[in-house]
């Protein structure tokens, strides 16, 4: 008789870098044509290496709609807005406003203790293990570990899950 063969996922929190390039070419490109934008200054900017995303403009409500903007974008390319994390606003020359957002990428561990705990609740015969950013999922039978995938997507964690590796 044949062992049963163990499946697994993998849960991270990572952010396709190429997509999110996209979204922001994608906003600019928006901005550039609205009418509610036409002489005023209006900036995004990535920086990938310090995983951060940086808005500029003369008011609150200009960096909310920036902000509206590129998360609409993002959403449309399958990223989640729970990947950016208000990091500081401060004034900059003109009178302008600089918002800075932290790229959250990485399941913090906190947050994987918080995951492995709650599938361990579930009481399903699966496994979960904390592998450095990812929690690793493994079970004989796929419907437990959709189960799983289903139980965690209701977890209110700031981390933007992605589940991957299903094999």
């Amino acid at each position: 008789m044949a062992k049963a063969k163990e499946h697994y996922f993998d849960i991270s929190a990572k952010l396709d870098m190429m997509e999110m390039k996209n979204a922001i070419v994608q906003a600019e490109k928006e901005i550039s044509t609205r009418f509610d934008f036409k002489g005023i200054k209006a900036e995004i900017n990535l920086n990938e290496k310090a995983k951060t995303l940086s808005l500029s403009s003369s008011s609150d409500s200009k960096i909310d709609a920036l902000k509206d903007i590129v998360i609409s974008k993002m959403i449309k390319r399958g990223l989640s807005p729970k990947s950016l994390e208000e990091v500081k606003s401060e004034g900059i020359s003109g009178g302008n406003i600089k918002v800075v957002y932290k790229i959250v990428d990485s399941i913090e561990k906190d947050e994987a203790k918080k995951i492995v705990k709650a599938i361990k609740d579930l009481k399903l015969k699966v496994t979960p293990s904390i592998q450095g950013d990812e929690v690793r999922v493994s079970g004989k039978k796929i419907d437990d570990l959709q189960k799983v995938i289903t139980e965690v997507k209701k977890l209110d964690l700031k981390a933007p899950l992605v589940f991957g590796n299903f094999k």
